[in-house]
């Protein structure tokens, strides 16, 4: 296992072995850092180097007065759902990541959601490139997206999303 100082973004991940990832400890990590999830309900159901997946379960506390799962529990499963596909694309290179922020969205609500809802996401692997990539502290651009499927494979969401995400190499200035 290889040491480094960890600071930053990658700092809730201090037992990872960047030599030999370890997808499903990224997965129960990610899980218990958004108190909010928690409160919505969501899962990490998969964390991967090409995407992530997170649930909505079929309960009551998600639902609208229209008996729909709520527009907020959907952006949050999303928005969950984006930040983990960062994190299982990026793994190689987490000790580098100062900070990753949410920017901006847009949403498209296609159908009622009911049910459990499947937010898969993933992250633009072009833009990805650079920040894995950089060899000095810079600020980058990234964009993702998340498809939301209910247990029929119908897509009833879809999301993209912008972030800024920071990298500190060690001994340079940023940028």
């Amino acid at each position: 296992m290889t040491t480094r100082t960890l600071a930053g973004f990658a700092a809730a991940y201090p037992e990872l072995d960047y030599t030999a990832i370890d997808y499903e400890y990224l997965r129960a990590v990610s899980q218990e850092m958004v108190p909010f999830g928690r409160h919505v309900g969501t899962l990490i159901t998969e964390i991967s180097p090409d995407r992530s997946v997170v649930e909505i379960p079929a309960d009551d506390t998600v639902r609208n007065h229209m008996g729909t799962v709520h527009a907020g529990a959907l952006f949050t499963a999303a928005d969950i759902a984006g930040a983990a596909a960062f994190v299982g694309a990026a793994a190689e290179r987490l000790y580098t990541i100062e900070r990753l922020v949410l920017r901006g969205g847009s949403a498209s609500y296609r159908k009622p959601a009911q049910g459990r809802i499947r937010a898969i996401a993933t992250v633009d692997l072009r833009e990805l490139a650079e920040i894995l990539a950089a060899t000095t502290s810079a600020r980058f651009e990234l964009s993702g997206k998340a498809v939301l499927l209910d247990d029929n494979e119908v897509q009833v969401a879809k999301f993209t999303f912008d972030y800024v995400c920071d990298v500190t190499i060690a001994g340079t200035e940023q940028a």
